[in-house]
């Protein structure tokens, strides 16, 4: 069973997708800019303070999925300029305890609204 997650917490999604959907005992986050939920709008020019956003509006997908942050298993960071690696580590970093999820990290050309981030989590269920 598929079962679609959308959170009013966090910016809704800016196409024809789910911001998350379960499916078993995963939930599937789609990738998350630094948006913020009610102007639409990017929350800083900065890759750190936008990462920060991302993972809060995930936190919010995952708390209306009756999960959490530190349910994440595996997350994916889309970044346009891989100069920006240390300071988004840095500021993803303080989002998670002891055990950090898998990650990948990769640079692209480009992400939608001039976004510098976006971070997509696969979770497990439960808080």
């Amino acid at each position: 069973m598929v079962e679609a997650i959308s959170s009013n917490s966090a910016p809704q999604a800016i196409g024809p997708y789910s911001q998350a959907v379960r499916a078993g005992n995963f939930i599937f986050c789609s990738g998350q800019l630094g948006l913020d939920r009610t102007s639409g709008k990017l929350v800083s020019d900065d890759a750190a303070v936008q990462a920060e956003k991302c993972l809060k509006n995930l936190e919010a997908v995952l708390n209306a999925a009756g999960s959490s942050l530190r349910n994440i298993v595996k997350t994916t960071i889309f970044l346009t300029n891989l100069q920006d690696f240390e300071k988004v580590n840095a500021a993803y970093g303080g989002f998670f305890g002891e055990t950090k999820p898998a990650r990948s990290t990769v640079q692209v050309a480009a992400l939608p609204r001039g976004a510098k981030v976006e971070i997509e989590a696969i979770a497990i269920n439960g808080m």
